[in-house]
Parts: structure tokens; C-alpha cells; sequence
């Protein structure tokens, strides 16, 4: 219900190492130049209003005129020296290109393509900056999914971890060189240092006090940093009754009437659709009930395949309001300071900071927000090392793991069927 990719297979991910080590399978949904980022355009079936197909033919040249915008939308970059939304900017390429102006169903495709690039950034297109959306260093290798999902790799990296579960922290203070975190019940835990890798939602509501409150260059730019929000609704069949493609669209006039589903199906084996809601509509999806949402997404996928028959189970995530986490992952404002990253993740004293949105170059992925507690955890075991005047300390673990992934350098298992 939340992280499914290993966006970027390749060697140069962090987390690749252990996804070798632990044998776990890929299932790739793209190349390295897909314009739709995390699928590419040939495993689509797209339908209109009535439920007729989109030809492929035509999901491919508006793929194509769609990929020419957005290097148009850099032209319009290098002559403001302010940012812009990145649909205000879109609209000027439009007005200047003529030719790449479309009608009819290629333009509701179109709109199609929007709403998915407004699923990556996991915000709506208003709220893309300009300046940063294409900024970010994805990997190479294209974006896999994880057939067994995260689960695996958060057993493996917790192994022998004296973890406390079902301990939500209300305050961190800062006291005599030490670190003491308060726990609601009152229990409170004391350390010479702390990394903090809450969600960004959760910083941003203010649960968590600090005492001394954070400096202000901490606080803005926790308060710059946005939240994105999405989505899934998972359902699952007794009977496979759509085609074997990865994805199902709906295309529409606006970006927020079309929506999407993944067919795990081809990846898994499972007859299951996931429904894919992000941005606002993702808000007001959370709203509604459980039932209310698989009624809702039911609908559009009955316009589609008017055979689709109900569910017999189903899952809904609602991150938005899940007091653990208040979004989904960070996205980029428009007209957020040029220092914003480096300011989210400096320290505090002994206070660290980590996660995706700590990450620079790759913030919003599971290996971002994994190299980034990395980092943290170096810039941590540095400080304390002088501090208590510890060389080694920390290392003897951190050497016996890299040893040990790095005997198993055996190909990652990447099929597409």
C-alpha cells in the first residue's frame, strides 16, 4: 500500500546490494526514457467516456508530442528568472506552438499523461515547480517493481535491532550533551545523539515538540518543503477480466477526471488492480468511506470494461490523514529556496536528520530516504567518535555487513513478461 519501486535498477542504487543478497525479484515497468517516468507507453489500455479503446497509435504520437512540451517547458525555464507553476508553463508552449495544440481525444490523452506525471510528483500540476521538476538524478536502468514488495528489505535491515514498536514520540529535548526523547505514556528514552526520520507531514504538523524549539533556518525549511500526496485502492478478483497490460486508463478533459489502475496481475500473479489517486482528488478521496472509495473506483472501471465484476477484497491507504504519516512523500514548490535540502538535513547539534526528503538527489524513493539515513547515521558516529573520543566506534558492524553483501554479487533478478 505504500512503497512498490526500485526506481533506477542498476548498480549505482544503494539499496541494490541487499536486493541481490536477499534474492528478491523485479518486475520492470520501464526504460531508462520513458516520458511517463515509471511505466512506459507501450503496455497501456486506455479508454474514453463510452469505454471504446484508445488506438495505440494514438497513445504513442500524443506520448510523443507530450515528451515535446515538456522540453519546451525548459525553453520558457531558461528565460524567467522566476519560477512558475509547471502548467502555467506548459500553456505558454502552447500558445507559441501551435502545431503541438491538440483536439478531440488526442487532447483528453493528453490530460491522461498529466494526471500520471502528476502521480510521480504525487501532487497536481499547479503545484510542480518549474524550475526543479525535471532536476531530480534518476538512476539508470529504468524502475523495477518489487514483486514481494518492501517488506523483505526492512527484515533484512532490522535484523538484531532492539526496535520499540508502537512508541510514538511527543518531544525530543536537548540537555547537557545528551538527547532525551519523550514517549506518550511517559516513558522517555536518553542518548548522546538522535536521528530523526519522521515523514516530513509529521514535522510539518508540529506533533513532535523540541525543546529548545528548532533554529528558524531549521523551521523554514521544514515549512517550504511540500507534501505530496497518493493513493491506492487495491482490489482484488476471482476472475481476471481485463487486458494483459500493466496499466488501465481512463482519459478525460481534465488531468483529475482521468485516472488509472496497475494491473499486478502481470507482475505477481494475483488477480489484483491497484486504482492510483494522487493530489487533491487524493484528499478528497479520504473523505469518503472504505466502501464508498471501491464504489467510486468500481464505477470508472465498469466505464471502462463494462464485464468487471466486484471485488472480493480490498484495501485502501489514506496517508494523508494517518497520524504516522500526513503524506505520502516531499515534492518540490514552486519557488522553494535554492538551499532548501541542505538546510532540511543539516544537524542540529546532536539532532539528525533523514529520510526522503532529506535526500538531495533523490528525494521521494525508498533508496533516497535509505542513502540518506546512511549518511546520517556516518555524520552521527563522526560526531560521537570525537566526542567520546571512540575511533572505531560503530564500524565493526557496518564492515561485517558490506563484506557480506558484497559475496553475493550475483545479477538482480529483472523479468518482463
Amino acid at each position: 500500500m505504500g512503497a512498490s519501486w526500485l526506481h533506477g535498477v542498476c548498480n549505482e542504487n544503494s539499496l541494490a546490494p541487499l536486493i541481490r543478497l536477499l534474492g528478491l525479484r523485479l518486475y520492470r515497468t520501464s526504460g531508462d526514457n520513458s516520458v511517463l517516468y515509471d511505466h512506459d507507453l507501450e503496455s497501456y489500455a486506455l479508454f474514453d467516456k463510452d469505454g471504446h479503446q484508445v488506438p495505440q497509435e494514438i497513445v504513442t504520437k500524443v506520448g510523443e508530442i507530450f515528451e515535446q512540451i515538456l522540453k519546451e517547458t525548459v525553453k520558457v525555464r531558461d528565460e524567467n528568472a522566476n519560477d512558475m507553476p509547471l502548467v502555467q508553463a506548459i500553456s505558454i508552449v502552447l500558445d507559441r506552438n501551435p502545431h503541438l495544440r491538440l483536439e478531440g481525444l488526442q487532447y483528453e490523452v493528453l490530460q491522461w499523461c498529466i494526471c500520471r506525471l502528476e502521480a510521480w510528483f504525487a501532487t497536481d500540476v499547479d503545484n510542480i515547480s518549474l524550475k526543479n521538476w525535471d532536476q531530480e538524478h534518476v538512476l539508470t536502468g529504468g524502475h523495477g517493481l518489487m514483486v514481494n514488495g518492501y517488506d523483505p528489505v526492512i527484515r533484512a535491515l532490522s535484523r538484531d535491532l532492539d526496535i520499540h514498536l508502537n512508541h510514538r514520540v511527543t518531544k525530543i529535548i536537548q540537555r547537557y550533551n545528551k538527547v532525551i526523547v519523550c514517549v506518550e505514556g511517559g516513558t522517555s528514552f536518553v542518548a548522546d545523539a538522535a536521528i530523526i526520520t519522521v515523514p516530513l507531514g509529521v514535522l510539518k504538523a508540529n506533533i513532535i515538540k523540541f525543546e529548545p524549539e528548532l533554529p528558524e533556518w531549521k523551521l523554514s525549511a521544514i515549512a517550504d518543503l511540500g507534501v505530496g500526496l497518493e493513493n491506492k485502492i487495491a482490489l482484488r478478483f476471482d476472475t481476471i477480466f481485463w487486458p494483459n497490460v500493466e496499466v488501465l486508463g481512463r482519459v478525460a478533459q481534465t488531468s483529475n477526471a482521468c485516472g488509472y489502475f496497475l494491473n499486478l496481475h502481470k507482475a505477481t500473479g494475483h488477480p489484483v488492480l491497484v486504482c492510483m489517486v494522487a493530489g487533491r482528488f487524493a484528499y478528497e478521496m479520504e473523505k469518503l468511506s472504505d466502501q464508498e472509495s471501491v464504489n467510486f473506483v468500481m464505477s470508472q472501471l465498469k466505464k471502462m470494461l463494462p464485464c468487471a465484476t466486484e471485488p472480493v477484497q480490498y484495501l485502501v491507504s489514506r496517508w494523508g490523514t494517518d497520524p504516522n504519516s500526513l503524506g505520502s512523500y516531499s515534492c518540490d514548490l514552486v519557488g522553494k529556496p535554492a538551499d532548501l535540502y541542505e538546510r532540511f538535513c543539516a544537524p542540529v547539534g546532536n539532532l539528525f536528520f533523514a529520510g526522503e526528503a532529506a535526500c538531495i538527489d533523490h528525494s521521494g524513493s525508498v533508496h533516497g530516504a535509505y542513502s540518506s539515513g546512511i549518511d546520517a547515521a556516518e555524520d552521527c558516529r563522526r560526531r560521537l567518535s570525537t566526542q567520546l573520543g571512540i575511533s572505531d566506534l560503530f564500524q565493526v558492524g557496518k564492515i561485517a555487513m558490506r563484506e557480506e553483501m558484497a559475496e553475493v554479487m550475483v545479477p538482480l533478478q529483472i523479468s518482463r513478461l
